[in-house]
């Protein structure tokens, strides 16, 4: 199959519509306006619905009507968007509906930049809305992986019937690469017997909600749920790493940080030092095991992100104490550089080699 140079939005537009996307509900805003744009464009030669609806908080909840017919159906927005879509995104993981979310993260709190950042972390692996429900939460470091990765979390969306959130930053939106559309390893999906779709006469009326008054009804729903999750950690867990068995320092980084990560290593490999790199693919679930692996007289575990410190949280809970952690930062849209890591790993080692 023939590679194509596409931009990182237009390029989650078309990986959608080769995943079966049918429907686009969402509302403009950078650094992922040309993901809605390529969507308005492209989605109704297919035969599929483009919606600018009036704000996010509608979008969202188009995306649950929709949802809640089976259909193949997505949103996307940008940090701030995002969270003015929490509510409707706890609405969906209650009433255990499938559907795609697209996060192009910007600099924050508030209105910020747009330039690159992570600092939707916690709100995307935490629950940025309320109750006790997860988003499945996949990091792309690359278009390819991008692509990839939109195109499985339509399949890991259906199969679990729960919300998956790509969470990627401004630079994976804006930059181009070649890429090519791959069929996926295929899953049996379940029927999508549960849909509002009318009975036709032949069967009673399916219902679905997330509002539950008597409490002990709402137990049991929650506890089912989280028998679900539970089964989403055993088979969804994603990571990329390599050298942590023989490291001195290991590199925990996502998303396009670890791209860099990889140029830092590289560099400090050519000086003599031994560095290892984890990469989540699934922020959650988090692979916490495979810091188990990591060589038991490593020095340190550096973890590197563009935000103050959110999934370094994640690794401190992965380490158990086994190892000291660091972190190196940087916020409002400023990038880490391949400079900047191997100076951090250098003051964990102390100069050795």
């Amino acid at each position: 199959m023939a590679k194509v140079l596409m931009k990182g939005n237009e390029a989650v537009g078309a990986a959608a519509i080769k995943a079966n996307c049918k429907y686009f509900f969402g509302y403009p805003i950078t650094p992922q306006s040309e993901l809605p744009e390529y969507m308005s464009r492209e989605l109704p030669k297919v035969g599929g619905v483009f919606l600018q609806a009036e704000s996010e908080i509608a979008a969202i909840n188009m995306v649950y009507g929709a949802a809640g017919s089976g259909a193949r159906v997505m949103t996307s927005s940008s940090s701030p968007g995002i969270s003015l879509k929490q509510e409707g995104i706890s609405y969906i993981a209650g009433a255990e509906l499938p559907c795609l979310i697209v996060n192009m993260m910007r600099g924050g709190p508030g209105l910020g930049s747009i330039q690159p950042s992570q600092t939707d972390y916690f709100q995307a692996t935490r629950g940025g809305g309320n109750g006790d429900y997860r988003l499945v939460v996949l990091a792309p470091s690359n278009i390819q992986e991008l692509v990839d990765l939109v195109i499985e979390g339509f399949d890991i969306a259906d199969q679990y019937r729960n919300p998956v959130m790509v969470l990627g930053d401004g630079m994976i939106g804006q930059m181009m690469e070649p890429v090519e559309f791959k069929t996926p390893k295929k899953r049996e999906l379940p029927k999508k017997d549960w849909t509002t779709t009318g009975t036709g006469g032949k069967r009673k009326p399916n219902i679905i909600n997330s509002l539950y008054l008597a409490a002990e009804a709402l137990e049991k729903h929650n506890n089912e749920i989280q028998k679900k999750y539970a089964i989403i950690k055993q088979n969804e867990v994603k990571v990329e790493s390599y050298n942590i068995e023989d490291a001195d320092v290991v590199i925990a980084a996502y998303g396009t940080t670890s791209r860099i990560a990889k140029t830092a290593i590289a560099k400090l490999e050519k000086e003599g030092f031994k560095v290892g790199l984890i990469r989540p693919i699934t922020l959650w679930p988090y692979p916490y095991d495979e810091f188990k692996k990591i060589n038991s007289k490593c020095k340190g575990i550096l973890t590197i992100e563009m935000n103050a410190g959110q999934m370094l949280d994640d690794v401190k809970i992965a380490v158990e104490g086994k190892f000291p952690v660091y972190f190196y930062g940087r916020t409002g849209g400023m990038v880490p550089t391949p400079n900047e890591m191997v100076d951090q790993v250098k003051k964990i080692m102390g100069g050795e080699k």
